[in-house]
C-alpha cells in the first residue's frame, strides 16, 4: 500500500471517528433537556435551514443564468447586466443585512431571556464553581458541602450557577442544558442551570487552558428532589472516621503526604491546591472524569499520575506497597 493511500485511510478513519462521536448524545447541544438548550437548538436549525435556502437559491440562479446565456447568445446584455446588478444588490446585500439584523434580534433579546442567569431573589439556588487547572470546584453556598468534578441539581428547579478561575481563563458548558459562559480572572459570571429530566449531563472546558484542556470535564446530576435533599445532607457531613487498622495506617499516610493539598473536613488536612476528599467515594471519576474511581484507578493515579494527565499537579508518589495499600484503603471509605 502506497503512502497516500495509508493516509487516505487514516484520514477516512478518523473522520468516521469524529462522526460516530457526534452521534452520541453526552455533550449534544441539539439533544436539549431545558428550556434554554431548546431555544439555542431551534435557532441552530432556523439558521440551518436559511443557510440551505440560500445555497439553493445561488445554485437556482446560477443554472437560470446559464441557461438564458445560451439560449440567447449575445442578446440582451445590457438588460441581463441590469437584472444582474438588481439580483446582487437585492439577495447579495439586503437580504443578508435583514436577515443577520433578525438573526441578531431573536438572539440577543429573546433567545438571551431564557439562557442567562435568574435573579438571586428568583431562586433558591446558588452553587458556586470554580475552575483550576484542570479540575472544577463545587460549592454549595450556605452550606459546608464542597466536591468536585461532579455538580448535583433538583430537577426542574432553576439554579443559579456562579462561575470564577483560581489560575487562567476557563468556559464552563453543558450542552444539553444552556450556553457556555466563561470563567475569567477577577470576576464572578453567572448563568442558569435547569435540566427537564432527571439523568447525567455531561460538561467540558470550553476554552483552551493548557495542556490538559481536553481533560477538564464534569457531570452535572440533576436528581429528583427528596434525593437531591438527601446528597446534599450528606455532602455537608464530616468524613467518617477509618474502620480497621489498615484504613487508619492509610489516614496517617494521608495526613503525612497529602494534607498539605487536598482537604478533608474532620480531619486537620486543610490544602486547596487538589479538590476536597471528604467524600470522594460519591463519585464516579477522578480526575476530571479521566479515571474511574475505582481501587486500580485510584492507586494508579497516586503513584503515576503523570502518565494519566501530564502536566497535572499532582505528583508521582512513590509509596512503598503496603503504605500504597493503606492510604487507598482509607480513600475507599469516604462515602
Amino acid at each position: 500500500m502506497t503512502p497516500g493511500k495509508r493516509h487516505g485511510r487514516l484520514l477516512l478513519g478518523l473522520g468516521l471517528v469524529l462522526v460516530l462521536t457526534g452521534c452520541n448524545e453526552q455533550q449534544d447541544a441539539l439533544a436539549p433537556r431545558s428550556h434554554a438548550a431548546s431555544d439555542i437548538a431551534s435557532l441552530f436549525w432556523w439558521m440551518m435551514g436559511i443557510a440551505w435556502g440560500g445555497l439553493a437559491l445561488v445554485v437556482l440562479l446560477m443554472v437560470f443564468a446559464w441557461r438564458k446565456a445560451h439560449r440567447r447568445p449575445g442578446h440582451g446584455v445590457k438588460e441581463r447586466e441590469q437584472l444582474g446588478f438588481r439580483v446582487v444588490i437585492g439577495a447579495g446585500i439586503v437580504f443578508p443585512i435583514v436577515l443577520i439584523a433578525a438573526l441578531f434580534v431573536i438572539g440577543d433579546i429573546f433567545v438571551i431571556q431564557t439562557t442567562q442567569a435568574p435573579a438571586k431573589s428568583a431562586t433558591r439556588m446558588t452553587i458556586v464553581v470554580t475552575g483550576h487547572q484542570w479540575w472544577w470546584e463545587v460549592r454549595y453556598p450556605g452550606t459546608t458541602a464542597v466536591t468536585a468534578n461532579e455538580i448535583h441539581i433538583p430537577v426542574r428547579t432553576p439554579v443559579r450557577l456562579e462561575v470564577k478561575t483560581a489560575d487562567v481563563i476557563h468556559s464552563f458548558w453543558v450542552p444539553r442544558l444552556n450556553r457556555t459562559i466563561d470563567a475569567m480572572p477577577g470576576r464572578r459570571n453567572a448563568i442558569e442551570l435547569y435540566a427537564d429530566a432527571a439523568g447525567r449531563y455531561r460538561g467540558q472546558c470550553d476554552e483552551f487552558c493548557g495542556l490538559q484542556h481536553a481533560h477538564m470535564a464534569f457531570y452535572v446530576y440533576a436528581d429528583p428532589p427528596a434525593k437531591f435533599r438527601r446528597w446534599l445532607a450528606d455532602q455537608e457531613k464530616p468524613a467518617r472516621a477509618p474502620t480497621g487498622g489498615l484504613a487508619a495506617r492509610g489516614r496517617q499516610a494521608f495526613l503525612a503526604s497529602c494534607a498539605s493539598c487536598h482537604s478533608i473536613r474532620g480531619t486537620s488536612a486543610s490544602g486547596y491546591v487538589g479538590p476536597d476528599l471528604t467524600h470522594l467515594q460519591t463519585r464516579s471519576t477522578i480526575a476530571a472524569l479521566t479515571v474511574p474511581n475505582t481501587r486500580a484507578g485510584l492507586a494508579h493515579w497516586i503513584v503515576d499520575s503523570q502518565s494519566v494527565k501530564p502536566g497535572n499537579q499532582m505528583p508521582n508518589m512513590h509509596l512503598p506497597a503496603g503504605r500504597l495499600n493503606a492510604l487507598v484503603a482509607y480513600l475507599e471509605g469516604l462515602k
